[in-house]
């Protein structure tokens, strides 16, 4: 019997992830583009209307109730593995897709500035901690959310107001993503 993610590569399970960000975001009415060339750290181009948004793509796995996305990058070099996080002057935002949840989610660079892990819970903690705690719901791909100042660069993205300024679909879905 195949279990889905169990033969997958690395680079599979990325490509998976971007097809499936990509769509999900057009199903928004997200324009999205990618870059003509390699070795970028954004794997695609989200146009808002009012921006352009670099996004880093990644593959979630779902423990319990927490999405766990790793941020950091690892390479092979001649001096070993070199591991990395991205940062405000690379990419906008980490757009990640979880196969358990069948969910994409968008958490913008600043909530995850230079770390190499972030943890989405799909349920409250059981302690009820809610102190750093970030819900998988606040940054599902198609909410409506204020970006603000959160992107990167001279421009500013105002989110939707009122809500009908947004597809019908994000309007009535959970999670995070200005248009």
């Amino acid at each position: 019997m195949f279990v889905p993610g169990s033969r997958l590569t690395p680079s599979d399970k990325g490509g998976i992830a971007e097809l499936k960000i990509a769509a999900e975001a057009a199903d928004l009415g997200i324009v999205v583009a990618r870059p003509m060339v390699e070795g970028r750290r954004y794997d695609l181009i989200f146009d808002t209307g009012p921006a352009l948004l670099r996004v880093q793509c990644k593959w979630a796995s779902r423990y319990g109730d927490v999405v766990r996305i790793i941020t950091r990058t690892s390479r092979l070099t001649s001096a070993g593995h070199v591991r990395t996080t991205y940062t405000a002057d690379e990419i906008d935002g980490v757009a990640a897709y979880c196969p358990e949840t069948k969910d994409c989610y968008f958490i913008p660079i600043q909530d995850i500035d230079g770390q190499s892990m972030v943890h989405l819970r799909l349920q409250p903690a059981r302690n009820n901690q809610s102190a750093g705690v970030k819900m998988a719901v606040d940054y599902r791909l198609g909410a409506i959310a204020q970006l603000g100042e959160r992107v990167t660069g001279s421009h500013e993205v105002a989110g939707s107001s009122p809500a009908s300024s947004t597809t019908e679909r994000a309007a009535h879905q959970g999670g995070l993503f200005a248009f």
